[in-house]
C-alpha cells in the first residue's frame, strides 16, 4: 500500500470516528462561522452538516448564552489555552432535549463543555472546537443524592408530629440568634408557649386528641411566623419561638396576635370540638443575659407567671437576669 493509499485511509477513518463518535465536536473560525458540525451535533439539533457549515453559531442557535459564551471562546483565543465548563456551571450550552431512558425526567441534556483553541500551520490560533459531552446521567444522579442528603437533614431537624422544628436544632437557633446579639447587638426575644390545661384533654378525649390538638397549635403557630423566625416544639405541649430583630413590646403583639386567633378557633376531632388555650412567657436580650440557658430561664420564668394569673395570657419577664 503506498503512503498516500495509507493516508487516505487514515484520513477517512479519522472523519467516520468525528462523525460517529458520541461526543459532540463544533469548530468555529475567529467570526463563529461553523466550519464543522459533526453527527452527534446533527443527531440532537436535527441541523446537518451541510445545511450550518459557514453559518454564524449564534445566528442559527438563539438560545446560546452569547455574551457569556463569547467572553469564554476570546480568552481561548488569546491565551491559547483550553478551558472547561462544568454542568454545575451552567447546565448546558446547546439546548438539546434529554432522550437517555434512565434519566427521562430531566427535560434537557446536561453538558459539560471542552473549548480547544485550535493551531494554524503557521501556530496561530485560527478556530476554536467546542466538544461536548452528555453527562445527564451522572448530573441526574449527582442532583438526587443531593436532594437525598437535603432531605434526610431536613428530617434530621424537624419533630414529626409538628413538622416544626425540633427541640435540637431549635436550641441551635437560640444559640446563633444569642451569638450574634454578643457581637452586634441585635435585639432578639424569646417566646415561650404551653398549652393550658392539656392533660385534661389527654384524661378525656386520650391520646390521639392530644395529638391533634398539638398539631392545630403548630399549624396556627406556623402561620403566625415569619421567615426570620424559628419555632421548636420544646417537649411535650410547650413551644418555643425565636423572634429576631424584636423587643418585648413587638413579641407581645405577635403572642397577643397568636393567643387570639388559636382562643377563637376550634379543634375537631371524632365529630367533636376541642376549645383550648395558651399562656406565653416573653424575655427579650439585653445586656445583663450572659448566656443563651440563661435567656431561656427568663421566659421559662414569664411563662410560668402567665400560668400564676390564671393562663391564657402573655408576661413578660421584668427580672434582671443573673449571669450563671
Amino acid at each position: 500500500m503506498s503512503k498516500d493509499q495509507s493516508a487516505m485511509n487514515e484520513l477517512h477513518w479519522l472523519i467516520d470516528m468525528v462523525q460517529t463518535i458520541e461526543v459532540g465536536l463544533v469548530v468555529l473560525d475567529r467570526q463563529y462561522n461553523i466550519q464543522l458540525w459533526n453527527g452527534f451535533m446533527e443527531n440532537h439539533s436535527g441541523v446537518s452538516p451541510n445545511a450550518i457549515k459557514g453559518k454564524n453559531v449564534f445566528e442559527q442557535f438563539s438560545d446560546l448564552p452569547e455574551q457569556w459564551l463569547k467572553q469564554k471562546m476570546e480568552s481561548v483565543f488569546l491565551l491559547k489555552n483550553r478551558t472547561f465548563i462544568s454542568w454545575e456551571q451552567r447546565p448546558y450550552v446547546f439546548k438539546f432535549k434529554n432522550y437517555r431512558p434512565i434519566t427521562g425526567r430531566a427535560d434537557s441534556m446536561y453538558q459539560n463543555i471542552t473549548l480547544l483553541p485550535l493551531a494554524s500551520l503557521t501556530g496561530e490560533i485560527t478556530h476554536i472546537s467546542i466538544i461536548i459531552y452528555d453527562v445527564t446521567d451522572i448530573a441526574i444522579n449527582k442532583l438526587q443524592l443531593k436532594n437525598a442528603n437535603l432531605r434526610l437533614e431536613e428530617l434530621s431537624q424537624t419533630d414529626g408530629l409538628t413538622q416544626l422544628h425540633n427541640r435540637r436544632h431549635w436550641q441551635h437557633c437560640l444559640e446563633r440568634e444569642f451569638e450574634r446579639f454578643s457581637r452586634y447587638n441585635d435585639s432578639a426575644t424569646l417566646v415561650m408557649l404551653d398549652i393550658d390545661h392539656f392533660k385534661k384533654v389527654n384524661d378525656q378525649y386520650g391520646h390521639p386528641a392530644g395529638d391533634k390538638v398539638i398539631q392545630h397549635i403548630a399549624h396556627l403557630l406556623k402561620q403566625s411566623l415569619r421567615e426570620t423566625d424559628c419555632a421548636g416544639r420544646y417537649g411535650g405541649e410547650e413551644f418555643a419561638v425565636v423572634l429576631a430583630k424584636t423587643n418585648a413590646e413587638e413579641a407581645l403583639h405577635f403572642t397577643e396576635r397568636l393567643r387570639k386567633k388559636i382562643e377563637s378557633s376550634e379543634v375537631v376531632y371524632n365529630h367533636r370540638k376541642l376549645k383550648v388555650t395558651i399562656s406565653l412567657g416573653i424575655n427579650d436580650l439585653t445586656p445583663s443575659i450572659k448566656s443563651s440557658s440563661n435567656w431561656l430561664s427568663g421566659a421559662d420564668k414569664a411563662l410560668y407567671e402567665a400560668k400564676q394569673q390564671g393562663r391564657n395570657c402573655s408576661v413578660i419577664n421584668k427580672e434582671d437576669s443573673i449571669e450563671e
